[in-house]
This record gives structure tokens, sequence and C-alpha cells, in this order.
């Protein structure tokens, strides 16, 4: 549950993104986290469930667009979490997209509601900066995600060669082993074929 915590504590650092912060944050890719039980799972859904009602009844102090950042920020945090959970959960590369795209619109709700402090010409570059930042962020979790997938399948194909070698290996054997009963008759052939049989699985 250290890890889940730390996955929830780390969603924390949404609540400082602004128009300035998306621009400038790094699309690296996270590193993959352990992966986690069903019951852990369950209980970060019920975790993120419980820490937004409790984000969003603290901004029920605040009022205009104060309240409308702080409200996005609660359930941006809320949809990282689960994001986050879920991809530890499915430990799949495309559950880690996921997780990353769910940081990027959450953090991309926040910078567009943040830009509403905004007017005129200002107000529409920090839109666009917000907009920028987003696409890119999915772009790279794409990229990433890509590429994971092309490492688990040349992992898989690279296994599938190694069992086949395997194969031909044994079958090249049997055949030497066959071929040398050959030099036998009667039952001394008959059981070195048997015994030949049952070494290479034939």
């Amino acid at each position: 549950m250290s890890k889940l915590m730390i996955a929830l504590l780390m969603t924390a650092g949404l609540s400082l993104a602004g128009c300035a912060a998306q621009t400038s944050a790094p699309t690296a890719a996270a590193k993959p986290m352990a992966p986690i039980s069903k019951d852990a799972y369950d209980a970060a859904v019920k975790n993120a469930e419980a820490q937004n009602k409790v984000d969003k009844d603290a901004c029920a102090s605040r009022s205009g667009n104060a309240k409308d950042i702080c409200l996005a920020e609660a359930n941006g945090k809320e949809k990282v979490a689960k994001a986050n959970a879920e991809a530890a959960y499915k430990a799949t590369p495309k559950a880690r997209e996921d997780a990353r795209v769910a940081r990027a619109e959450a953090t991309h709700g926040v910078a567009k509601e943040k830009c509403d402090d905004l007017s005129g010409n200002a107000k529409d570059v920090c839109v666009k900066e917000a907009d920028a930042a987003l696409v890119k962020a999915k772009a790279d979790a794409k990229v990433d995600r890509v590429a994971a997938d092309t490492q688990q399948d040349s992992s898989a194909k690279q296994a599938d060669a190694r069992q086949q070698a395997e194969q031909d290996k044994r079958d090249a054997d049997y055949k030497v082993a066959v071929e040398k009963c050959d030099a036998l008759s009667g039952s001394a052939k008959s059981t070195c074929v048997s015994d030949a049989k049952l070494r290479y699985g034939k």
C-alpha cells in the first residue's frame, strides 16, 4: 500500500500546474509502477473518490474563477489517481499511456481555468499554450506506448524463435539417435528406437 500512497501523493502536485508550468513540464515517460493487486486497485479508487469529496468541500469557500480552478484541480486529481491505479493494476503499455493522458488532460483543464483570469490576447495565448502542451503530452505518451508494444512484440517473437530452435535441435538429435539404432536389429533396435522417442518427446 505504500506504493499506492506514493502514487496518490504524486498527483497532489497537480494543483501547482498553471499555464507556464504546462508549457515547460517535462514529457518524459514516468517509470512504470510495480503491479498492484485487485484489492489494492479497489482501495486506490475508493481513496481517490473520498479525497475528491474532501477537495471539493475545500473549494466551497471560494468563489468565481478561483472556485472553478479549485474544482478543476480536485476533479483532475481524482482522474489521475484512478488512472494511475489502473495503470499499476493492468501493468500494460496502453494503461500507462492512458494514465499519462489523464495527467495531461487534468493539467490542461486546470491551465485553461487559470487562463480565465486573463483577457484579450494574453488569454488567447494562454489557452493555445495549454492546448499545445496537451497535444504534445498525448503525442509523447503514444510514442512511448508504441515503443513498449514493439518491445513486447519483439520479446515474444524472440521467445517463439528460441522455442522453435530448441524443437529443431531436438528433432535433429532424434534423427541422429534413430539412425544409430539402424546398426542394431530385432528387439535391441526396437528398444533403441523407443528410448530415442522417449528421450526426445516423439
